[in-house]
């Protein structure tokens, strides 16, 4: 039920205007109009063009946004449960809301406001019921993890699809260029894991937490090898097999309702990778999951493990953060030095590691433009409230990889020394133990014999 004005009221309009132009006096520059119930606004300064318009459809989520201990989390319900508008670019809105959350108001000053919004009795807020994720068990248990997977993933596939690109990556895509449409950088991204990988024709690849399984796919088909993905969403399972099906490669590709505790019922692999999977691990189970894929891989082969990671610099949030209590529950986001710590304790040597922030905020950016562009068919699908909480926590995300406070790290591990792990332009001679040589044109050094073992392409 959208929380908006029981009727107009001139008088607390004119007060509640008047009280947020005092708030933000110092907001400068101010490129964002406020619109109030009544159609009376503020316009933005003279000299900034208008990126969005913060339309307050009821003054009691102000005072609750003011007097709540976790302002973070009520400006964002009061958007869902529609007490507060963002018409235009909903990223543009996070300076306002990290203003709004660090503000501090004298004793004298914050029951000034807190008072004068208990004096508008023609706006009620009623009590919420049932928005809230509340889970039971053990957290990350195979159970619970079931439930928060089931809630984030499987809201409906047909929902999943307005926005995603052709292949249905849930990741970062991989740019060449900035201005490149999402199909093409998704298809890059996956060319680029399965070279990283150096997957050869033949080889088993387990892809942990595969999503609708467009990386198997690629895989088996453009690589020859033999895929399998494991999730624990019924919903990517059904449509992963349907699109098996299609591309007419179920001979080398499946996927399977596996947890990641029970790799080893799939045997043994020459490549694992993880895409975005990580998160959902928690950090007190990372040794466990990291163990796992270690046990499972073959010696010599490659982990391409990739996840958003907290920066160091930037402590975990003491209190539940809106996507915590709405888009991602029990997700946890370690730093990369824990990732990296509990990958080495695990066995494996870490061979490469790149940073992919800015790649992930052109990747959200083109989600959200295409949700917006499907809004209505999104409604339809899931509703007004849970369509208002996807643009909300796109836009966030966007706005926290832009600002570096999440980073996106994608990290090479291998399972002992392997020719196939070295960088580009080098290779063996003479086996494991002896030199390895990098070709200097300088030095005048002879092109490799073709029985020389070779980096892959």
């Amino acid at each position: 039920m959208a929380e908006r004005a029981s009727k107009p009221d001139k008088r607390s309009a004119a007060e509640t205007l008047a009280l947020i132009q005092s708030v933000l006096r110092d907001i400068h520059p101010r490129d964002f109009a406020v619109e109030l119930w009544d159609g009376s606004c503020w316009e933005p300064e003279k000299t900034q063009f208008r990126r969005f318009t913060w339309k307050i459809n009821n003054p009691e989520a102000l005072r609750r946004v003011f007097d709540s201990p976790n302002r973070q989390l009520a400006l964002g319900e009061a958007y869902v449960r529609e007490a507060f508008d963002i018409i235009g670019d909903i990223e543009a809105v996070f300076p306002l809301a990290d203003y709004l959350i660090g503000k501090e108001w004298g004793t004298f000053e914050k029951l000034r406001i807190v008072g004068m919004f208990r004096e508008f009795q023609a706006f009620k807020w009623e009590r919420e019921t049932g928005s809230r994720v509340r889970f039971s068990g053990v957290s990350h248990s195979k159970e619970r993890d079931q439930e928060a997977i089931r809630y984030h993933y499987d809201v409906s596939n047909d929902f999943y699809e307005l926005w995603l690109d052709h292949n249905m990556l849930y990741s970062c895509a991989y740019f060449k260029d900035p201005l490149q449409d999402l199909d093409t950088a998704q298809i890059q991204k996956m060319d680029r894991i399965c070279k990283q990988l150096c997957l050869k024709q033949g080889e088993r690849l387990i892809d942990i937490g595969c999503g609708w399984g467009g990386l198997i796919i690629h895989a088996a088909r453009t690589y020859g090898v033999h895929a399998t993905g494991i999730t624990i969403s019924e919903a990517q399972v059904d449509l992963t097999q349907k699109r098996i099906c299609a591309a007419g490669i179920s001979a080398r590709c499946e996927v399977r309702r596996l947890d990641y505790r029970d790799l080893k019922k799939l045997g043994a692999c020459d490549k694992l990778v993880s895409i975005g999977m990580v998160e959902h691990v928690g950090e007190f189970h990372l040794q466990e999951y990291f163990q796992h894929a270690f046990r499972e891989l073959r010696p010599g082969g490659t982990f391409l493990n990739s996840g958003i990671a907290r920066p160091a610099n930037r402590p975990s949030s003491k209190q539940l953060t809106f996507t915590d209590v709405y888009v991602f529950p029990d997700g946890e986001l370690p730093t990369i030095a824990t990732l990296v710590s509990t990958a080495k304790a695990a066995g494996f040597e870490v061979r490469a590691l790149e940073n992919l922030r800015d790649h992930y905020y052109y990747t959200i950016r083109r989600w959200l433009q295409r949700l917006e562009a499907k809004a209505e068919e999104a409604r339809r699908i899931i509703g007004e409230k849970r369509y208002r909480i996807w643009r909300l926590y796109l836009a966030g995300s966007a706005y926290y990889f832009r600002k570096g406070w999440l980073d996106l790290y994608q990290t090479l591990l291998s399972k002992g020394m392997n020719t196939a792990t070295l960088p580009p332009g080098e290779y063996v001679r003479g086996g494991l133990d002896q030199e390895i040589v990098r070709p200097d044109a300088s030095r005048g050094m002879a092109s490799p014999k073709s029985s020389t073992p070779k980096p892959c392409p």
